[in-house]
């Protein structure tokens, strides 16, 4: 991201061509001294005090009140560098009103030294600051300057009164004794570092005009260069000659072109609070773009509770005169619509993101009021009980899906399935899309409100057809039902009631469902709290897979766990059981239990299909609870293997089961640690 001093400068298509244009304007003032100088008879004698004297006196007071309103920027926006361009024009205006002074026939009958010397003394003094003033200040450079600018004033204007006194107090100094016949031989060199100071000025302020464009910039560097070629205009010392003039147009230019440039932003602004904001130290700008964005936001603020004229409080801060207040005020209720309408908008998309699966319909509800409120103020949501749709004491009737109007309130009706299900109330009249962006949060809300409710009906009804994992599953990606599989290892646990076709023959058809619901009941939350997987339910048997759809770290340990938890919750329903009939003998779970690879998908038809697992693993588990007694978990070898330390086992040998060519090594599993 690039910082306000990281701008472009100009179209590199017309950057060039400035550049020459403003370069050859001011070749121009040093081609006519060159020529002033090598021509003595153009360079014509002309002396008029009266006129040198006001126009010294006008120019000097054109510096003041730049020098002025510079340092008035300077003392309203902290900064060190408006400061010192400040100190530019007051050095610059005070040495040149002690030259006015000096000119002849004003104070001394025939001017004095100091006539000569004042004005290269005042340039080289300016020449320090505008050095000084380009320079890159950091933060406590700057402040060292603004902690020191009193020193800095008083310091200056006690050199100009104690050279104004030594060069205007007749017989008291050199400088006061009337100005030698010719020229004075080290002026030339004394007034190079000026000129130096000026060029180097003026190089800095182009690279920064370069980082952040600026006409006030422009005329501050325009002002140097005229200023370093008055330097060089006065090195001559050919008072009252052309030449001799040449330097005074030129300070007069420097400081018009600059004077000039600030009634023009003057104008287009119609304040002068920020005619020299563009010369500040970049954290300066930084800091009024961060006041000026802090003042945005408060304004709209107030725009948005509806408080009037809310720029006349910010007219004084940042000295707005009255059209501009008028202007901000209507930028900031424009802003302020477009936020309104931004926020309104952003609802809306939350509120559709936050119909996810499990989701109540009371919590989604309560969640999309309290974001709804936030943009739309006071929104209230009410939905149909028995039979009537009503918001506190006002009762709806809705003809058709088209909202009802009372004062400020629109009512929509909340539909679900073309039916109505709720209502919903919101306040409008602030912009002209409220009526438009209500009606589509109602659709929104009915969208969300019908989707809960089928959400909730799909999830009630595939938990209680199938394992809560397969249900998660198919509901997040449908996808998942389609038919195929793929080969995983997992943990098949197989489990069915000895004793139960002997049980059957002896009770009632309703004894017998209540007592498969009773064993399932207890033994479903033992294999569902360790992660399992039931996947078939065949009368008084299940098939159980540990690992599978869901990865499961531990499986093995997983089904046995539950496989154990089972056979202690089933001998506690079978001591309930006992109580309420003693006259039969009540069934026992076997329990078989073996680890390796399978199939595992949805199986069956386009039509009809289920999730389930096939193949070795899966068919020896069910062998091994084939030979299990009853209130026993036989396991294979793989799962004794996985199940490391803590696993009491009783080995029942190498077995033979059906359907298996090789012997298969059977544990009866007793306890697991």
């Amino acid at each position: 991201m690039s910082t306000p001093d990281q701008a472009p400068y100009l179209p590199s298509a017309t950057q060039p061509v400035r550049g020459v244009v403003w370069l050859i304007h001011l070749a121009l003032p040093l081609l006519g001294l060159w020529l002033l100088l090598a021509q003595p008879s153009v360079n014509i004698f002309w002396q008029h005090n009266p006129s040198h004297f006001w126009m010294i006196l006008v120019v000097a007071g054109i510096s003041v009140v730049l020098g002025f309103q510079v340092s008035e920027a300077s003392r309203r926006r902290r900064d060190a560098r408006l400061m010192l361009v400040s100190m530019v024009f007051l050095s610059s205006a005070g040495f040149l009103f002690l030259h006015g002074l000096a000119t002849p026939k004003i104070i001394l009958p025939a001017g004095s030294v100091g006539f000569d010397l004042d004005h290269q003394v005042g340039l080289t003094v300016a020449a320090a600051f505008a050095f000084a003033s380009a320079l890159p200040l950091g933060e406590r450079a700057a402040k060292a300057v603004l902690d020191s600018q009193h020193i800095i004033r008083a310091a200056l204007i006690g050199f100009m009164v104690l050279w104004g006194v030594v060069s205007l107090v007749p017989g008291l100094t050199p400088l006061s004794d009337p100005p030698s016949i010719s020229p004075i031989h080290w002026v030339p060199w004394a007034s190079a570092p000026a000129l130096v100071l000026f060029v180097a000025a003026g190089v800095m302020m182009f690279m920064l005009h370069r980082r952040r464009p600026s006409a006030m910039l422009v005329s501050l560097m325009t002002a140097y260069a005229l200023l370093a070629e008055s330097v060089v205009a006065g090195m001559s010392q050919l008072n009252w000659h052309l030449s001799w003039w040449e330097w005074h147009l030129l300070l007069t230019l420097a400081f018009v072109f600059v004077a000039y440039s600030a009634y023009l932003q003057f104008r287009r602004e119609g304040s002068s609070a920020g005619l020299f904001d563009s010369v500040a130290l970049s954290s300066t700008v930084r800091r009024i773009r961060r006041d000026y964005d802090e003042a945005l936001e408060e304004m709209v603020e107030h725009v948005r509770r509806g408080e009037p004229l809310a720029a006349q409080r910010l007219s004084g801060k940042f000295r707005l005169n009255e059209g501009q207040a008028a202007v901000l005020d209507r930028a900031g209720e424009a802003l302020a619509r477009e936020r309104e309408l931004t926020e309104r908008l952003s609802a809306l998309v939350e509120v559709s993101a936050q119909t996810r699966v499990g989701l109540p319909e009371d919590e989604l509800l309560t969640s999309s009021l309290d974001r709804v409120r936030q943009a739309y103020g006071d929104v209230k949501i009410a939905l149909v009980s028995e039979g009537k749709a009503q918001v506190g004491s006002r009762e709806y009737t809705f003809k058709d899906t088209n909202p009802i109007r009372r004062g400020e309130l629109l009512a929509f009706p909340l539909t679900v399935k073309g039916n109505l299900a709720g209502v919903l109330e919101v306040p409008v009249g602030g912009t002209r899309q409220d009526e438009a962006l209500a009606a589509t949060l109602a659709g929104q809300l009915s969208i969300s409100l019908e989707n809960a409710r089928l959400y909730r009906e799909l999830d009630t009804l595939f938990h209680q057809y199938m394992s809560p994992d397969v249900a998660h599953a198919l509901l997040a990606d449908p996808s998942q039902a389609a038919l195929g599989g793929e080969l995983k290892e997992l943990t098949a646990l197989f489990a069915d009631l000895k004793g139960f076709t002997t049980f059957s023959e002896k009770v009632t058809p309703a004894e017998i469902v209540e007592m498969l619901n009773r064993y399932h009941t207890a033994a479903v939350p033992c294999i569902l709290n360790n992660g399992g997987t039931i996947v078939q339910f065949v009368g008084d048997a299940l098939l159980a897979l540990f690992n599978a759809p869901a990865t499961q770290p531990g499986h093995a340990r997983a089904a046995c766990q539950a496989a154990l938890e089972m056979q202690r919750a089933a001998e506690q329903v079978a001591e309930e059981m006992a109580w309420k009939r003693d006259d039969i003998e009540w069934p026992r779970f076997r329990v078989g239990i073996n680890t390796g690879p399978a199939l595992v998908g949805n199986i069956g038809s386009p039509e009809l299909r289920g999730f389930n697992a096939m193949g070795d693993c899966v068919n020896v588990a069910a062998r091994l609870e084939g030979i299990a007694e009853p209130g026993t978990v036989v396991i294979g070898q793989t799962t004794l293997r996985q199940l490391g330390d803590g696993a009491q086992v009783q080995s029942l040998g190498p077995l033979s089961l059906k359907g298996k060519e090789e012997l298969v090594t059977a544990y009866v599993l007793t306890d697991l640690q």
